[in-house]
């Protein structure tokens, strides 16, 4: 068999946990900053993702870093795959 790369075509992003309530997933909000096309301002955007969670999870307000997978539920695209 040949060797698989480290999920790199996966999207990772890091951000900060904002719930940790539910079993087994934890709320990440990740913000980025985007240039508006029109002004040219960069403005900062926010998107919250829930992700999957194996073992102990994270505190609130602990910054995690999240990689794409597939579909574990209707919500969830996301796995955590560190604590930063």
């Amino acid at each position: 068999m040949a060797n698989k790369k480290e999920n790199s075509h996966r999207k990772q992003f890091k951000g900060v946990v904002v719930s940790n309530k539910m079993d087994k997933t934890i709320v990440v909000s990740v913000s980025r900053y985007v240039k508006n096309k029109k002004y040219g301002k960069y403005m900062e955007h926010n998107k919250r993702f829930k992700a999957h969670v194996k073992g102990v999870k994270p505190e609130v307000g602990s910054t995690v870093t999240i990689e794409e997978t597939r579909p574990i539920s209707r919500d969830k695209h996301f796995k955590l795959v560190e604590e930063v």
